[in-house]
């Protein structure tokens, strides 16, 4: 016996498609995406024009949808529910917690450790928010590929906008469908949820279609989106850490405090450190100190492939892993070294791919706010540039940057 889903999707029997949830309910497509990855699963795109259909629908039926209570009570019960449930998803159908992690592992290379650590801090994040009245928007929210955390973002829009279109990435939008589908399994009205996948070139187009907006990506996609008051854009985060001359005894502890801010998260994170500035001192012996704790991070055996400690990541595309390690060789300048020793890209006995954490060292002293193409280098690893610079040049470097780290102090000394 099949379902209605079945009936009316060309490629049920040929490949598993995750499809678009619109109008109320999962939607194929005649167009798709293939996913990265061995398991041959499609993700069905949404025309622009479809799109501009829907929100024409969307005018039509918000006026008659009844208040939506109890959202916070909704959003952690649909958390719970991605975290450790089954949910069901459009095109893929019953999924389960393990099904889900076994996935992520097969399409995008996320380990286990790092899918329960960013589940658990999704949570965590949705409980603390405090709660915003909620107004008329149509809110539209694109999200990035290096982790799900940023679907956090959507379940702020949900909570305080009418209605939430997600753009999921193509490399991994497992984990906003999954996500769709608990928030539906928890009650949340179908008619209030949209999941468009897209061509990158139709972003603008559901800019123009959608109230109000929240955008993630790189220094690429930040540079060709309009700024506006109802455009939240999340691009390079730029992070940098400052130690100061003072720390240049404790060499170890400076590099114990500095290896989770360059590496938690598979260094995937806008928040990791990408640049060390030593100040006013030889970052030498700090870089290599830290080049050894990089090179200890190594990818773990299965049937989880990953460092427990800091987890490393797969690369599923042919080319990445090639693309992600050469972006940093290509940016050395002369004078830079690289100083961690182990080979950048290794292959596991599963055939898994990984590019391990590495570190340069910036090749001369810094004493103007001059460009080099490894300071704020993001890439989707654990990376950073150490050099050291002036006072000036620190703060300089400090103000562009997003996230800034200081060495706590010691006892008995001023923060």
């Amino acid at each position: 016996m099949t379902t209605p889903h079945e009936e009316t999707t060309p490629y049920a029997d040929r490949t598993p498609v995750v499809c678009a949830f619109r109008r109320g309910d999962w939607q194929p497509s005649l167009d798709t995406a293939p996913l990265p990855g061995p398991t041959g699963t499609h993700l069905a795109l949404v025309p622009h024009i479809v799109a501009h259909s829907d929100r024409r629908w969307w005018d039509a039926v918000r006026t008659d949808l009844p208040p939506l209570a109890q959202r916070r009570e909704l959003v952690l019960v649909a958390l719970e529910l991605f975290r450790r449930g089954t949910v069901t998803v459009g095109g893929l159908g019953p999924q389960s917690a393990d099904a889900f992690r076994t996935a992520l592992w097969e399409s995008a290379g996320l380990p286990g450790p790092l899918v329960e650590r960013w589940g658990t801090m999704l949570y965590e994040g949705a409980a603390r928010r405090d709660i915003r009245d909620p107004d008329d928007a149509l809110a539209l929210v694109s999200l990035p590929g290096n982790t799900f955390t940023c679907l956090d973002a959507v379940l702020e829009q949900a909570e305080r906008s009418a209605g939430v279109w997600v753009r999921p990435s193509r490399r991994e939008p497992l984990s906003a469908a999954r996500l769709v589908a608990a928030l539906l399994a928890a009650g949340w009205p179908p008619d209030r949820l949209g999941l468009y996948p897209t061509e990158q070139h139709a972003l603008h187009g559901l800019l123009t279609l959608t109230d109000r907006h929240v955008v993630y990506g790189g220094a690429g996609l930040a540079a060709s989106v309009r700024a506006s008051p109802a455009l939240t854009l999340h691009g390079p985060g730029r992070g940098c850490a400052l130690v100061p001359p003072g720390t240049v005894d404790g060499v170890e502890d400076t590099a114990a405090w500095l290896l989770p801010l360059i590496a938690a998260d598979s260094g995937r994170f806008c928040s990791n450190v990408r640049t060390v500035v030593c100040v006013d001192h030889d970052p030498e012996p700090l870089a290599k100190a830290l080049a050894a704790a990089l090179d200890a991070l190594h990818p773990g055996p299965a049937p989880d492939p990953a460092d427990p400690r800091r987890p490393l990541t797969a690369f599923r595309e042919p080319t990445e892993a090639d693309r992600a390690a050469a972006s940093v060789r290509d940016r050395l300048r002369p004078g830079d070294r690289l100083l961690t020793r182990e080979p950048a890209i290794v292959e596991s006995a599963a055939g898994d791919v990984f590019v391990r954490p590495q570190l340069a060292l910036l090749g001369r002293r810094f004493t103007a706010a001059e460009r080099h193409p490894l300071i704020g280098h993001e890439v989707p690893f654990p990376f950073a540039a150490v050099l050291g610079a002036t006072a000036d040049v620190a703060r300089a470097l400090a103000d562009e940057a997003l996230f800034v780290y200081r060495p706590p102090a010691a006892p008995g000394e001023e923060p």
